[in-house]
Formats: structure tokens, sequence, C-alpha cells
């Protein structure tokens, strides 16, 4: 099961995943806020949407470290993730416009969403060469 070096960063990705639940993405002052309240951090669990995107893109990474035997559906699922990684991303920049421009910020810890697309782009091309060396193989026979 992690013998595959995509193994590994679809673990990583799903790892990370799990974090962003955690960690904030930004923080700031919401815009329809007339008395001052107190900085709000948003991350992965601010709505219902951004919970089912983040969640669904950290299981299918982990869901995928064990569709080995399965390297087609493998590749799918973790272009799925991709997709739903990017896409998480987009939802969280689209969170950010109902704060005040000047009084919200990225948080570093924002790195980790950015890293998760970045590690299921290295599984895929892991998988992606596993299936092409396989093929080549069956040629020989």
């Amino acid at each position: 099961m992690i013998q595959r070096i995509q193994s590994v960063w679809l673990l990583l990705a799903g790892s990370l995943g799990l974090l962003s639940l955690k960690f904030p993405f930004f923080s700031g002052h919401r815009i329809n806020d007339a008395v001052p309240k107190p900085i709000v951090f948003v991350s992965g669990t601010y709505n219902i949407l951004l919970i089912v995107f983040t969640t669904t893109v950290a299981i299918t990474s982990l869901f995928s470290i064990f569709l080995y035997k399965n390297r087609g559906l493998q590749l799918r699922a973790a272009i799925v993730a991709l997709l739903g990684s990017i896409l998480n991303i987009g939802l969280y920049f689209w969170q950010k416009q109902a704060f005040v421009q000047e009084e919200s910020s990225i948080s570093i810890t924002a790195l980790i969403a950015f890293f998760v697309p970045v590690l299921l782009t290295l599984a895929i091309r892991g998988i992606w060469k596993d299936e092409k060396l396989v093929k080549s193989a069956d040629r020989l026979r």
C-alpha cells in the first residue's frame, strides 16, 4: 500500500486536507457587522459548503490510497480530488468577498490548502507513470 510514492503523496494530501478544517485560511471583519466584533477566522468549518468540499477532498485522497490494485479508478479518484481541491480554494476566496478588504488578511496556514492540489498533482503523475509502465510490460509479454 505505501510501497509506491503516490501513496505517500495521497496520504499527505488527505492529511493536509483534514488539517485545513482546523487552521484558518484568512481572517478579518465581516462587511455586514454594524458593531465591531472580534476578528472572524475562516477555516474549512466556516460554513456547510466549505465543510463538504474540504472533507470530500480529504476523504477521496485517503480512500484512493486503497485503490492501488485498480490504477484507472485510482487515477480518476485523484483527478476528482484535484478538481475538488481547486474548487475548494475558489470557495475560500469567494467567502473572502464578504469581508472588509482592508481589514482582512490571508493566514500563513492558507499554504495548507494550496499544498493539497500540488500533492494531488504529484500523485496523479505517479499513478500515470505506473500505468504506463504496466502497459509497456504487457506489450513485452
